[in-house]
C-alpha cells in the first residue's frame, strides 16, 4: 500500500505538486554522506570535549582541550604556515590560470589538448613523487643552482631546502606548479562556454583585449573561480605530505662550507 501510494505520488502529480520528490532522489547519497562524514565529524567534536587516550573511558573535561590549543604556540605557528601556503596554493595558481586563459582560451593552437594535459599532469601526480623530483632540483648541486651558476648568479646560489625561509618559499613554489594547471583547465573550459557574440559586440564597441577579459571573460568565470578557490584552498590546508618529503621533516641541512 505504501509503495503504491508513493508511486502514485511520484508519477501522477504535476511538478508543482511533488516538492518532496527531489529529496527522495538525494536521500541515498545523503545517508552515505551522513554515515561516513557527518557522524564522524560530530563524534570527533564530542571526543574533543573529553580526556581520552583511545583505550580509556572518555572523561568529560569541557573546553579544556581548546584552551590548551589556543595557548599552544605550535598551533599558531602551524596556522601561520597554512595561511602562508594559501598564497602559493590558491592566490598565485588562480592568477596564473587567469593569465594563461586570457592568452590561449580564444586562440586556436595546434596541440592544445597535449598542452593542457601536460600542464595538468602535476595535479594527478603523487605528492611523494613531486616532492622527490623537486628535492633533487633544489639540491645545492642540483639543476636549479646549476642554472643560476650558468647565468652568472653565483650570489643567489643557496641550499633552498636548508633553512626555514627559503624552504617555505621553495615548497610554496612547488605548490604553485602543481595547482595552476588545474585552475587553468577549469578556466579554459568555462571561457569556451561564454557566448562569442558578447566578444563580437565588445569589439564593435571598441573594447580592447584587456577590457574584453575584465568585463566578459572574468564575470563569465564566476563558477569556475569558486571551484578553483575551493579545491586549491583545501590543498593549501593539506600540504603536509609535500613539505615533509621536500624537507624530510625539517632535517634537510645546508651543505658544509667546504662543499661551497
Amino acid at each position: 500500500m505504501i509503495s503504491r501510494n508513493l508511486s502514485r505520488f511520484v508519477r501522477g502529480a504535476t511538478p508543482y505538486q511533488r516538492p518532496y520528490q527531489a529529496y527522495l532522489y538525494i536521500l541515498p547519497g545523503f545517508v552515505v554522506y551522513a554515515l561516513f562524514v557527518l557522524i564522524p565529524i560530530a563524534s570527533t567534536f564530542l571526543y574533543s570535549l573529553t580526556e581520552w587516550t583511545g583505550f580509556s573511558d572518555p572523561a568529560y573535561i569541557g573546553l579544556d582541550n581548546y584552551r590548551r590549543l589556543v595557548n599552544d604556540p605550535k598551533f599558531w605557528n602551524a596556522l601561520g604556515n597554512n595561511l602562508f601556503f594559501i598564497i602559493f596554493y590558491t592566490i598565485l595558481p588562480i592568477m596564473l590560470g587567469l593569465l594563461l586563459t586570457s592568452l590561449i582560451a580564444r586562440t586556436r593552437l595546434r596541440g592544445m589538448i597535449v598542452y593542457r594535459v601536460g600542464l595538468f599532469v602535476p595535479q594527478v601526480m603523487s605528492a611523494v613523487v613531486v616532492g622527490i623530483i623537486w628535492r633533487w632540483i633544489f639540491d645545492f648541486n642540483g639543476p636549479f643552482n646549476e642554472l643560476l651558476r650558468t647565468v652568472g648568479l653565483e650570489s643567489a646560489v643557496t641550499p633552498w631546502l636548508g633553512n626555514f625561509q627559503t624552504a617555505r618559499n621553495a615548497a610554496g613554489g612547488v605548490g604553485t606548479w602543481v595547482e595552476y594547471g588545474l585552475a587553468m583547465v577549469l578556466f579554459i573550459a568555462g571561457a569556451q562556454s561564454i557566448n562569442e557574440d558578447l566578444y563580437e559586440a565588445a569589439r564593435v564597441d571598441g573594447a580592447n583585449a584587456l577590457q574584453q577579459f575584465w568585463y566578459i571573460t572574468l564575470p563569465g568565470l564566476r563558477q569556475q573561480l569558486l571551484v578553483a578557490f575551493t579545491l586549491t584552498f583545501i590543498a593549501a590546508l593539506r600540504v603536509f605530505d609535500l613539505v615533509f618529503v621536500l624537507t624530510r621533516g625539517g632535517r634537510v641541512a645546508p651543505p658544509k662550507s667546504s662543499a661551497c
